[in-house]
């Protein structure tokens, strides 16, 4: 599963720079080391935990930091050519120094990174990603990318699932998501989290997503994501 957005990702997740979607260029602000609103610094990443999928596999999802850098190549290197195009929206072959950087070289605060981690040998299986709307500072683009081998065992629902809390936590209320309109995964993940239709171009669909204010949120693990940042499963 992968969904494309304007250049960025993590393959311990996965245009040419996509078309329209912020994941896709660097903005000034978003640069590595740099926090657009003041008092929100680069903060350091934190140990995630363990949970097992459907079908029995475990992984450790938690914050991406600088040093996974190897991991994300990795992971990029090990997706089919279709993923790839679902999450660029065109041809990728590989990426850049600077993309790895980038994708690795994260705030948690204006952009957030989860990664998620096979137990079994610690390679990178899939990463979901948030980067906050320079010119509405309450959504954010997102995508979800997930290593072919590891596609359909629920980690896109677990990862995206923890991304909304950690969102929610640094004062996002809204997600949006521009999808390849052949990425019939990435429409069911997205509809299973109630996102609306808003909008269609050439070859593509726009996504939107309303999130409910941590105040309202009454499960464990949410509750979990703003005291700890990212907490062990409940």
């Amino acid at each position: 599963m992968s969904h494309a957005t304007k250049p960025a990702h993590w393959v311990v997740a996965g245009t040419s720079v996509a078309l329209r979607s912020p994941l896709g260029w660097i903005s000034g602000w978003l640069r590595p080391g740099w926090s657009r609103l003041p008092g929100h610094g680069p903060r350091p990443a934190v140990k995630g935990g363990p949970i097992a999928l459907r079908d029995g596999s475990k992984v450790l999802i938690r914050q991406v930091q600088p040093a996974d850098a190897p991991l994300l190549a990795d992971g990029f290197a090990r997706l089919s050519p279709q993923s790839r195009r679902m999450r660029f929206l065109a041809r990728k072959d590989q990426l850049s120094a600077a993309e790895l950087r980038y994708f690795t070289d994260v705030d948690h605060h204006d952009h957030e990174a989860l990664g998620a981690l096979d137990q079994a040998d610690g390679r990178g299986v899939g990463v979901a990603r948030y980067i906050r709307d320079a010119s509405d500072p309450h959504a954010a683009e997102i995508a979800v990318t997930i290593v072919d081998d590891w596609q359909g065992r629920g980690l896109g629902t677990e990862l995206l699932t923890r991304l909304s809390a950690r969102a929610r936590c640094e004062g996002i209320h809204r997600f949006t998501a521009l999808v390849a309109d052949d990425n019939v995964a990435m429409a069911a993940l997205l509809q299973n989290m109630n996102a609306s239709l808003a909008g269609r171009s050439p070859g593509t669909v726009d996504y939107e997503i309303t999130l409910t204010p941590p105040a309202t949120t009454t499960t464990t693990a949410a509750a979990g994501f703003c005291q700890d940042r990212v907490p062990t499963p409940c």
